[in-house]
């Protein structure tokens, strides 16, 4: 549950669009534009007009201004600020195979509020070594680090069939946010944050849009 200053609950999706709006704003800012409207916000973004200004409204701590909008600078701050990405957390990763690595290569992740500050894994190929300057530690060492480093975030790549007995051992470390990229549910106590990420269903829905975007061009490449 993530609420404004007012007390007032933001709703998932809200959430969701917040770090789009972000990027957005940042990659404005480096243009050098200082002032920007909802509407425009909503055009270049193609979302409605009228969320927009409602997600906006919620967040930030000054309202737009007639004509000129919102200040840039001021509404970054304010997304950064109730998102928690002006102070950066840290987080340990499971499964540094391929998708581990990639993730712990990504940079974008600081921006946003996040620092893999190491993995752990059972091949004993990777245990000892450092992966984009992050250092690979074997499985039974996870507890010691996690407490170690105060760490309350983790990040699970391995595979569905050993996904539930890593989640359970970040939870008995402390853990209490889990970014899951197995494809698998997990059974969680309550007080534990999960975030999903269903890459299947996510290509189910890509796959979904391109077949409806290819049955709508049908009729003009007949007529061509």
């Amino acid at each position: 549950m993530v609420e404004n200053d007012q007390g007032v609950v933001a709703s998932k999706a809200t959430i969701a669009r917040l770090p789009g709006y972000l990027g957005y704003l940042r990659d404005k800012q480096a243009e050098g534009v200082e002032n920007i409207s909802s509407t425009a916000i909503a055009e270049d973004l193609r979302l409605n007009a009228v969320q927009v200004r409602k997600d906006l409204a919620f967040v930030s701590s000054v309202a737009g201004r007639p004509k000129l909008g919102f200040a840039v600078s001021d509404l970054i701050l304010d997304i950064e600020r109730f998102l928690g990405y002006d102070n950066v957390t840290d987080a340990v990763l499971v499964g540094a195979g391929g998708l581990g690595r990639t993730l712990m290569g990504y940079e974008g992740f600081k921006t946003y509020g996040l620092n893999i500050e190491a993995a752990f894994d059972v091949d004993s190929d990777l245990i000892g070594r450092r992966v984009h300057g992050k250092p690979v530690f074997a499985l039974e060492k996870l507890p010691g680090v996690v407490k170690r480093l105060n760490i309350h975030i983790g990040i699970i790549t391995v595979p569905k069939q050993v996904a539930q007995s890593v989640a359970d051992l970040l939870v008995g470390a402390g853990i209490k946010a889990i970014w899951n990229f197995a494809p698998t549910h997990l059974q969680l106590p309550e007080g534990i944050a999960v975030k999903n990420e269903d890459m299947a269903a996510s290509l189910a829905l890509l796959s979904k849009k391109l077949s409806e975007i290819l049955k709508a061009d049908a009729p003009h490449q007949k007529g061509a």
